[in-house]
């Protein structure tokens, strides 16, 4: 009996991303590419599975219809949540999984050759989490008539300007992390562990909302607090909050893969002023970036009107202020494209979605306000609805 198909979006939504990808290829003179970064994968054929840590990937000739190619046990997962028919389905033996003897690179190039695809020019994600210097090795010596080439954000770009269907599973997201945030505001307060509070912060995050559920995050909860809020990228310890300090949480909701990070920052206790001012630097930085993040100007220019007030203010900040986000898998809910810094002139299209990333880490403490927005023709859409402000609890 087939398994049952549960695709998230309609065909002609694959269908559309595989057009537009083709013709990025073609632009770029490649005729063939192996897609292995899950969230291309995904989007362009739906496929959804924790099966990441091994290889795997969707070939896309210019010419034809992709292909999944991945471990034989995943097989049935690409049945489940893939739009491909039967004979587009590629699984490899266990044997080559994690093996010294060989390499799933070389069953891939044996697809490749069986089909006729060996000499092409192919595109690969040089730059990526999920593809190995070691699979590029064995590429290159399986297909030695094939021209191999970097593409390593190919598929990144096409990802950019949302569909409509992507912006409603991106407004549930949001929904999930409001939902996240205000569990956060009921059970915080000194002398709770932080573990125990991350598992309500994770209880919130499957849970969601009575109309849906939520899925996993691409990041798990970073949650720091006093000192080591000075270090964006700490998570939790099982120490007790206290009294004193004030801790920021960079969570994100998520909803069919698709993300909406928000972060906020809380102080248990009266704030010293270092907080006070942060909050109406980022505030009012916030907002005057925000006033000029629409169609048709820059990354750098939305970057520009929130650090010229941060420096206004006496803050510097030495990173980046934001990224693109959508669907993505651990490690990481950006899309890897743009930037919203200086020298950054990619220009904004309406539904292109960010994470204004406007926190500060300091020499010895940290604050983080953030948003997550959609570019419009005028003012952006603001995913979430959980106030912005520090928040003060005594």
């Amino acid at each position: 009996m087939p398994l049952p198909k549960k695709l998230r979006f309609p065909q002609d939504e694959f269908d559309r991303r595989q057009t537009k990808t083709k013709a990025a290829m073609q632009a770029a003179g490649l005729d063939l590419l192996i897609v292995s970064d899950p969230s291309n994968m995904n989007w362009l054929t739906g496929y959804d599975g924790w099966s990441f840590y091994v290889h795997q990937a969707v070939v896309l000739p210019v010419d034809d219809d992709p292909l999944w190619w991945g471990r034989g046990q995943d097989a049935n997962g690409a049945r489940i949540t893939a739009w491909l028919p039967e004979e587009r389905l590629h699984p490899y033996p266990d044997h080559f999984v994690q093996s010294e003897a060989c390499h799933p690179m070389q069953h891939l190039a044996s697809v490749l050759r069986a089909r006729g695809w060996d000499r092409r020019r192919i595109g690969v994600e040089m730059d990526n989490y999920y593809f190995s210097a070691a699979a590029y090795r064995t590429l290159l010596a399986e297909l030695p008539n094939a021209r191999i080439e970097d593409a390593k954000s190919l598929v990144n770009w096409q990802r950019a300007v949302k569909s409509e269907a992507e912006l409603v599973y991106m407004r549930r997201a949001a929904r999930v992390v409001d939902a996240m945030h205000a569990r956060i505001r009921e059970v915080m307060a000194p002398g709770i562990r932080k573990c125990d509070l991350v598992a309500e912060i994770q209880d919130a995050a499957i849970r969601g909302t009575a109309d849906f559920g939520g899925d996993y995050a691409a990041i798990v909860p970073l949650v720091a607090s006093g000192p080591e809020a000075s270090a964006p990228h700490l998570t939790w310890t099982d120490e007790p909050l206290r009294d004193g300090e004030g801790t920021f949480f960079e969570i994100a909701g998520c909803y069919h893969r698709y993300h909406c990070p928000l972060s906020r920052t809380i102080f248990l206790g009266k704030p010293d002023q270092r907080f006070l001012d942060a909050e109406k630097a980022v505030l009012e930085g916030m907002a005057a970036g925000l006033d000029v993040a629409r169609a048709g100007t820059t990354c750098e220019e939305v970057a520009g009107a929130f650090f010229s007030v941060l420096r206004r203010h006496g803050f510097e900040k030495d990173n980046r202020t934001g990224y693109p986000i959508g669907i993505s898998y651990p490690p990481d809910w950006g899309e890897r494209t743009m930037s919203l810094r200086a020298g950054d002139r990619s220009v904004l299209e309406p539904n292109m979605t960010f994470h204004f990333m406007t926190g500060l880490w300091m020499d010895d403490w940290g604050f983080e306000i953030t948003e997550s927005f959609v570019i419009t023709d005028g003012a952006p859409e603001i995913l979430a609805n959980t106030p912005r402000a520090l928040l003060v609890k005594d």
